[in-house]
């Protein structure tokens, strides 16, 4: 597979969770595996979260870029 020419193309997307940020990146991830074929990698973008009326994080919030091969 590496080192043959090939296309990619970016998407974003955000994944949210109340469990942290690396859950947040897990569902984003997995739900993406659903919809597009040949995920490659991702960037995390941006990370933000919500806090709740109690003064505690409610949920993580972040934003991603994933690749995905073009189909030939």
């Amino acid at each position: 597979m590496y080192g043959k020419d090939r296309i990619y193309k970016k998407v974003e997307i955000i994944g949210v969770s109340s469990k942290g940020i690396e859950a947040a990146i897990e569902t984003a991830v997995t739900k993406a595996r659903t919809s597009l074929d040949k995920l490659s990698w991702f960037e995390v973008k941006d990370i933000r979260g919500h806090i709740g009326d109690d003064g505690k994080i409610a949920e993580y919030q972040v934003l991603l870029k994933v690749a995905f091969q073009l189909k030939e």
